[in-house]
């Protein structure tokens, strides 16, 4: 799948993305952030990840295309690491409710905020 539309809404903070398979999305950029595709996020292997805490007024300071195949994100934060492919992206837009109440789990669990200290 590709994408046919990539909006930034930065008055919402969320990446709107239209997809060939009829598909749209509307991605918040504390939700981008939190689950960058970023080894620096994700670790090196299963159970490496690092909850990313802090993040509610994250802003993307620029979405610049990689090849026909991804997006690389640059957050205000500095985080520019993760290269968000098409797949990836659907895949977040797809999942997005059940991985957001997963992370709120575990935040909490943590006894962490998603707001900056």
């Amino acid at each position: 799948m590709t994408p046919t539309e990539i909006i930034l809404h930065q008055q919402s903070r969320s990446l709107e993305i239209a997809f060939d398979d009829g598909a749209r999305y509307k991605l918040p950029f504390e939700f981008l952030r939190v689950f960058s595709p970023s080894a620096e996020v994700r670790g090196h292997g299963p159970g490496q990840e690092v909850l990313q805490t802090g993040k509610r007024n994250v802003l993307i300071t620029a979405a610049d295309p990689v090849g026909t195949y991804a997006i690389k994100l640059t957050f205000d934060d500095g985080h520019d690491s993760g290269l968000y492919s098409w797949s990836y992206l659907h895949e977040l837009g797809q999942y997005q409710d059940g991985m957001w109440h997963d992370y709120l789990e575990r935040l909490a669990a943590a006894n962490a905020s998603r707001d900056p200290k």
